[in-house]
């Protein structure tokens, strides 16, 4: 199996700003409840053209992001064939081995796969995501003291080196999965929006 993938990736969590994850260190509560979504711009998997979809991971992670043992429930896009459906699902459970595959070794359980309307229009930090009913985020860019937005690079999920992680925070933030554990209605905490490149 082979695929190619590139998109924009973004992350809201209950961590306060800026996220601890991303360099590796303990989320600020000692867990986290976050939303991690790709949104896939142009890719193809197994010669399945996966681009305008997105696929996201509610998840709680039990400590250290990099320790793993995450609790996830995932969601397709609600408007993926179904050949597109489980193209995706196949490179996002690690099947399809690849760099997506070490990413998902860090999920202990997954408590469900369902297809939702996800909504995702979130280009250089800004813009909103929505899944369902039940998760919601708007990320608003922090900007520095010359108006540019505030970045990192090269942090251990950045994908494309040199790619700038936009950070910011969530103004609005609502998750709710009982399944989970989370029932979060928060602003003002953590959002961070990068871009991605998957090949294997």
């Amino acid at each position: 199996m082979s695929y190619h993938l590139e998109g924009r990736l973004l992350e809201v969590c209950n961590c306060n700003v800026l996220c601890p994850c991303w360099i590796g260190e303990d989320p600020d509560n000692g867990t986290c409840d976050t939303i991690v979504a790709w949104r896939v711009d142009k890719g193809t998997v197994d010669g399945v053209d996966v681009g305008g979809n997105t696929i996201a991971a509610v998840a709680h992670v039990p400590g250290n992001i990099l320790a793993g043992n995450w609790t996830a429930a995932i969601y397709v896009d609600d408007q993926a064939s179904k050949a597109q459906e489980e193209a995706l699902l196949k490179v996002y459970t690690g099947q399809a081995g690849g760099p997506v595959a070490d990413l998902a070794k860090l999920i202990g359980e997954v408590v469900s796969v369902e297809r939702a309307p996800i909504r995702f229009t979130v280009v250089a930090g800004k813009g909103e995501i929505e899944i369902g009913k039940n998760y919601y985020a708007e990320l608003e860019p922090y900007l520095g003291a010359t108006g540019g937005q505030t970045v990192l690079s090269d942090t251990i999920f950045s994908t494309v080196p040199g790619a700038p992680v936009f950070v910011g925070k969530a103004p609005t933030y609502r998750s709710k999965n009982a399944a989970l554990g989370i029932d979060l209605n928060i602003k003002n905490h953590n959002a961070l929006q990068s871009t991605f490149v998957f090949d294997a």
